[in-house]
């Protein structure tokens, strides 16, 4: 997916957010800004706003010496969601079509994005995406995939959102292998953060190889991208993992909520849409 105008604010706003999560100074806040504008003025018009977003937050990380602005957000996020966890798995085990009720959980997890938004409201998202239509609903195509009994590659999004990911993967009847990245990158899982959500004990987790938002394949490691070539069903989590992956052909379904105007736009919808996609695949 291509960078639109709006995307600039919003990764000028990203910038400063880390920079004051890592604890600069306002000097270096200010500083950090200028740079990010210069950085932001120098890509090529083609570029993918996870592109921009890495190279943004790299610069920060290195400005400040702080590998992980974030840890602490991610370990808060991951609490909350556990706390959850039994509550809605009961909702899966009482519902009338637990798969629906799981992938509608997984999606409502995808609130947990500090690069779209400075704060969310994880239990009025639950609200809304479990009593609300899906704004596009492949879950027929969903179901005849997993009906060919193939192995998954699940490609995680946010920390936290991992156990609304480990709710929908013990929901599903066949073997997953969960991506998460290398490194810290905003609040994107690591497995450190996918072990704490217990993903662990219900799927193998590798990492991609990158610490790029999204899913950059020509920065992700050899073995990651025969995993992704080889793979029967990709199911891609959040705005990061579309923005990147929206031009490849591959048998991806993409799980997420368009939580700003611009990933609305691109899918023809309302923004907050609760979104599962199938991909199209070119012949």
């Amino acid at each position: 997916m291509k960078t639109y105008l709006d995307c600039y604010p919003c990764l000028l706003r990203q910038a400063l957010s880390a920079a004051r999560r890592a604890g600069a100074p306002e000097s270096q806040q200010y500083s950090i800004l200028l740079e990010t504008m210069d950085e932001l003025r120098a890509f090529p018009l083609g570029s993918t706003p996870p592109q921009l977003a890495h190279q943004i937050h790299q610069r920060v990380r290195q400005l400040t010496n702080n590998i992980d602005p974030y840890r602490e957000d991610k370990e808060q996020a991951t609490q909350q969601a556990l706390a959850l966890y039994p509550g809605l798995k009961k909702k899966v085990n009482e519902a009338s079509d637990p798969l629906e009720m799981a992938i509608r959980i997984a999606i409502a997890g995808n609130i947990i994005d500090l690069g779209a938004a400075e704060n969310y409201d994880l239990d009025a998202t639950l609200q809304h995406v479990l009593s609300q239509a899906l704004a596009i609903n492949d879950i027929v195509s969903f179901r005849m995939a997993l009906a060919r009994r193939p192995s998954v590659l699940y490609l995680a999004d946010n920390a936290g959102e991992t156990v609304f990911d480990r709710i929908l993967i013990e929901t599903l009847d066949t073997p997953v292998t969960y991506v998460v990245k290398a490194g810290p990158i905003i609040n994107d899982a690591t497995l450190e953060d996918a072990v704490a959500a217990g993903i662990d004990q219900v799927a193998k987790i590798i990492d991609n190889g990158s610490n790029a938002p999204g899913t950059l394949l020509d920065q992700c490691s050899k073995t990651f991208r025969n995993h992704f070539a080889q793979a029967d069903l990709v199911i891609a989590k959040g705005q990061a993992n579309y923005e990147s992956l929206s031009e490849i052909s591959a048998p991806i379904f993409f799980l997420l909520q368009a939580k700003c105007s611009v990933i609305a736009g691109e899918l023809g919808i309302i923004e907050g849409g609760a979104v599962l996609k199938q991909q199209k695949i070119s012949q």
